[in-house]
């Protein structure tokens, strides 16, 4: 098990989601074109919501993964997830994320990733944190950029969701670039 703090940003409070956020998930999570390049199907409905809800609980209760929801701090509204999946092992985190459309293009998913990417280096002593998108992803693939991870190269059909193989872009960043950067 894997205990989860709170982290916050200037915008954000990043902590464990609850039962309560269906309404507020269901919200982004029932946008087909907030879904298009994840692995899941838009939320028909709010069952939908609550089902992914418990699932999130029942694998942070039990798996090496943190899944913040993304909450702004004006409202407590929940806006989004960025979860980071690790490998204690080989000392790797993956990142992964989701964000309402009505919070797109304000540097809102890159404020969250970078803190969990200084969560997994300061805290966890991760060496290297990677991300992956589907190549078409342009959106998250420049967070990845923003955040100082570099282009690995492409995983050919890596992925299958939705009824068919995705190709993924994958991009990393190591804990030396991470401090060489803080220090610049």
């Amino acid at each position: 098990m894997f205990y989860q703090p709170v982290l916050e940003t200037s915008r954000l409070i990043l902590k464990k989601i609850s039962l309560e956020d269906a309404e507020d998930m269901f919200e982004y999570a029932s946008d087909p074109e907030v879904t298009k390049y994840v692995s899941w199907e838009y939320h028909k409905n709010i069952e939908d919501s609550l089902n992914l809800i418990k699932r999130i609980l029942s694998i942070s209760d039990k798996e090496e993964v943190a899944i913040w929801g993304l909450y702004l701090k004006e409202n407590e509204k929940l806006i989004g997830t960025c979860e980071l999946n690790i490998d204690r092992k080989n000392m790797i985190g993956e990142i992964a994320f989701a964000l309402g459309k009505k919070y797109w293009n304000k540097g809102i998913m890159t404020e969250a990733v970078r803190e969990v990417i200084e969560f997994g280096f300061e805290k966890l002593n991760l060496n290297r944190i990677q991300a992956r998108c589907m190549v078409e992803n342009i959106a998250s693939e420049r967070v990845m950029q923003k955040v100082g991870m570099k282009f690995e190269g492409i995983l050919r059909e890596a992925l299958f969701a939705k009824g068919r193989f995705w190709d993924m872009k994958m991009y990393s960043i190591l804990k030396r670039e991470y401090e060489k950067n803080r220090e610049a």
